[in-house]
C-alpha cells in the first residue's frame, strides 16, 4: 500500500456486494473485495477522509469501528490520526484498594460540556481527595445531549465532547494530576437510533433479549467476530487511549453460553495490557446477580471466577438510601428492616446472598467469603447517575434530607469497607438536580421514552411533573453551578467530604480492617448508629433532637477526627480525653472518633 492510500475494511459476511463511499458532497463509490473470512477490503486514496459502507446497494452507513463521527451517527465516518503525543510515561496507575471514584458526566460537568472544559476542574478533584475519575459513556450517540447509554458508534468519542482528541488531552492531563481515568462502556445493547449494525452482519441475536432491545450476539453463528469487535474496543480504550479502567454496564445482560465467557475474555485482555505496559488496568462490572464469582480469580480449566477486578454493590446504596431518606417504596422495601444496614456495612455487600428478594419474587444472590473476596473489590455509593437521574425530577440526596442527614450518609460511605464512589457535585451538595435527557430526532422514540418513564415513576409513587427529556432546559437544569462550591452550606459539605477522604488516607483502620471485622451498632429506638472499623468509630444521631450517646467499652480511641456538628464534641471537655464515655450530638449530627494523630 502506498503512503497516500488507506485500507478500508468492514465485516459483512452475508453481503453479496459492498462498496465504500469516499468523500463529502457526492461521494465516489468503490467496490470492495470479499475475503474468505467475511471481511471486505479495499486500498485506495482516502480523499478528504470521509467514508461509509453500502451493503447490497443499500444506504451508506458508518463504519462499526469508526473513531470519529463529526456529523453525527447517521453520517459518514472520518479518518483521524491517533499518533498522539503523551506525557504520562511515568504514570503507574491506581490500585483498586486505594481508589476513591468520582462519577462524571462530561456534558453537564461544566457549562461548555466538553472534555477540555473538564480539565479546568482537575485541581478540584485532587484537592477533594478522589483518585479515579469514572466518565459516563462517551461512545457517539444521536443528537447533541444525552446520558450516553444509547451509544451506537462504540469506537467514536461523541464529537460534542471533543472527540477522540479531547479524550487524549483529558486522560493525559488527569494522569499529570495524579488521577486515573475509567470509562463507562455499554456492550450489552446499542441504542435504537442510528443502530445500523444489523445491515452489515449478525451483531445481534434473537435467542436472547435485554430490557433495551436485541441482545448482542455473543454465542451464536458469527459471534467470534462480534466478540473481537468488543475486545478490540477494550484494547482501544486501555492501550491506545491510556485509560486505566472500564466500568462495564449491566453485565448480567451479556448473554453468553460459551465455555469462556466474554467477560473472562475481557479480563484476561486487561491483565495482558497491564503486564505489557506496566500500568494497572481495572475492569469493574455493574451486575444485578449478587455473585462474588464475577470478581473471583480465573483459574486454568475454567474452575474459577470471571476474573474481573471489581463490581458495583447496589445493595449498599439501597441500605444507605433507606436509612438516610426513609424511602421504602419499590425495591427499597427489602431494605426497610434495620438489619439490612447492619448486614451490608458489617459483613457483606450483598443483602441478598441467597435470601428471598420480595421485588424479584425469588431467592437471589450468593454469599461472599471475606477471606477470599476483600471489601475493596466492591464499589459502593450513596448516589449514582442511575439513582439520581432515574427519579422523577432527578433529586439528589441533599434535596431530600437535611444537611446533617446527608453528612451522615457521606460518613457511613466514606468510612465503609468498600471502594467508595461519589457522583459529581455530591461533595458540595450541588443545588442542581440531575435529570434524564435525550436528543432523539424521531418523535415516536421520544414519546415512547416519556410514556415509559411516567409508568415507572407511577410504580414508585412519584407523582411530580416529569421534566421533558427532549427539552434543552432539562440539560441546563442538570448542569453543575461551579460558582456555588465555596458558598455557605455547599462549602461546609465540601469541607466535610475533604475531611472524610483525608481520614480514609491517613487512618490505617479505614484501609486495613477486613470485611467481616466492621462492627455496626444500630439502636433503632434511640435513633443512633455507631460504625467501628478498628480504632475508628463513626457515631451518628439520626434523630432531630440533641442527645448524649453512650460509647461501648470497646471504643478506646476517642479523639475527635472529624465532626459535622460545630458545637458538639466528646463529653468531657477536651478532645482526646480518654476518660470520656459519651458523645454529645445535635440533631442529625455525626462525629468520627479515633486515635490522636502522632
Amino acid at each position: 500500500m502506498s503512503s497516500n492510500e488507506h485500507e478500508y475494511a468492514v465485516w459483512a459476511p452475508e453481503a453479496r456486494q459492498v462498496e465504500v463511499h469516499i468523500g463529502t458532497g457526492e461521494p465516489t463509490a468503490y467496490p470492495m473485495e470479499r475475503g474468505d473470512d467475511g471481511w471486505w477490503r479495499l486500498e485506495t486514496d482516502p480523499g478528504d477522509g470521509r467514508y461509509a459502507f453500502a451493503v447490497d446497494g443499500g444506504m451508506a452507513r458508518p463504519d462499526p469501528r469508526s473513531l470519529s463521527q463529526p456529523d453525527g451517527v447517521h453520517a459518514a465516518s472520518a479518518l483521524v490520526e491517533t499518533d498522539f503525543t503523551w506525557t504520562d510515561q511515568d504514570w503507574a496507575g491506581v490500585e483498586l484498594p486505594d481508589a476513591v471514584v468520582y462519577e462524571l458526566h462530561v456534558g453537564t460537568f461544566t457549562p461548555d460540556g466538553t472534555l477540555d472544559a473538564a480539565i479546568e476542574h482537575l485541581d478540584h478533584l485532587v484537592d477533594l481527595g478522589v483518585t479515579v475519575i469514572e466518565l459516563l459513556p462517551l461512545a457517539a450517540f444521536p443528537g447533541q445531549a444525552g446520558w450516553g447509554y444509547d451509544g451506537v458508534c462504540l469506537y467514536a468519542v461523541h464529537e460534542v465532547y471533543g472527540g477522540i482528541g479531547g479524550l487524549h488531552r483529558f486522560v493525559d492531563a488527569a494522569h499529570g494530576s495524579g488521577l486515573a481515568v475509567w470509562l463507562d462502556v455499554v456492550y450489552n445493547h446499542l441504542g435504537p437510533d442510528g443502530n445500523y449494525l444489523s445491515e452489515l452482519g449478525p451483531y445481534f441475536t434473537d435467542q436472547h433479549h435485554t430490557p433495551w432491545g436485541e441482545a448482542v450476539n455473543l454465542d451464536a453463528a458469527g459471534s467470534d467476530e462480534v466478540r473481537a469487535w468488543i475486545c478490540d474496543n477494550v484494547r482501544l480504550w486501555l492501550d491506545e487511549l491510556h485509560l486505566d479502567g472500564l466500568r462495564l454496564d449491566a453485565v448480567h445482560e451479556l448473554h453468553d453460553r460459551r465455555a469462556v465467557h466474554v467477560l473472562e475474555q475481557m479480563a484476561a485482555l486487561a491483565d495482558e495490557i497491564a503486564e505489557q505496559t506496566g500500568v494497572l488496568r481495572t475492569l469493574v462490572a455493574e451486575s444485578d446477580r449478587n455473585d462474588p464469582g464475577t470478581v473471583s480469580p480465573r483459574r486454568p480449566g475454567g474452575s474459577g471466577g470471571l476474573g474481573l477486578h471489581g463490581q458495583w454493590a447496589d445493595d449498599v446504596h439501597h441500605a444507605l438510601h433507606v436509612v438516610v431518606t426513609g424511602e421504602t417504596q419499590g425495591y427499597y422495601a427489602d431494605f426497610a428492616d434495620p438489619a439490612a444496614l447492619d448486614k451490608v456495612l458489617s459483613s457483606t455487600p450483598f443483602l441478598h446472598d441467597g435470601t428471598y428478594s420480595t421485588f424479584r419474587g425469588r431467592a437471589h444472590g450468593r454469599e461472599v467469603d471475606p477471606d477470599v473476596t476483600p471489601g475493596w473489590r466492591f464499589v459502593a455509593a450513596l448516589q449514582t447517575h442511575d439513582q439520581i437521574g432515574n427519579r422523577a425530577v432527578g433529586e439528589r440526596v441533599a434535596h431530600l434530607v437535611s444537611p446533617g442527614m446527608a453528612a451522615i450518609g457521606a460518613a457511613l460511605l466514606l468510612t465503609s469497607p468498600y471502594t467508595p464512589m461519589l457522583f459529581m457535585g455530591e461533595e458540595w451538595a450541588a443545588s442542581t438536580p440531575w435529570q434524564y435527557f435525550t436528543d432523539h430526532e424521531q418523535d415516536w422514540l421520544a414519546e415512547s421514552i416519556r410514556e415509559g418513564r411516567a409508568r415507572e415513576f407511577a410504580e414508585h409513587g412519584w407523582s411530580q411533573d416529569v421534566p421533558d427529556p427532549q427539552s434543552p432546559d432539562t440539560v441546563t437544569a442538570s448542569t453543575l453551578h461551579w460558582a456555588e462550591v465555596h458558598e455557605g452550606e455547599h462549602a461546609r459539605m465540601l469541607g466535610w467530604h475533604c475531611d472524610l477522604l483525608r481520614l480514609r488516607r491517613e487512618q490505617p483502620a479505614l484501609r486495613d480492617t477486613p470485611l467481616g471485622e466492621t462492627v455496626l451498632h444500630h439502636d433503632v429506638a434511640a435513633q443512633t448508629l455507631m460504625l467501628r472499623r478498628g480504632e475508628v468509630t463513626v457515631v451518628a444521631n439520626l434523630g432531630v433532637d440533641e442527645q448524649q450517646v453512650q460509647l461501648p467499652g470497646e471504643v478506646s480511641a476517642r479523639h475527635t477526627l472529624a465532626r459535622w456538628g460545630q458545637d458538639h464534641d466528646v463529653e468531657g471537655g477536651h478532645e482526646g480525653d480518654g476518660d470520656s464515655n459519651t458523645v454529645r450530638l445535635g440533631g442529625h449530627d455525626v462525629v468520627v472518633l479515633g486515635p490522636e494523630p502522632s
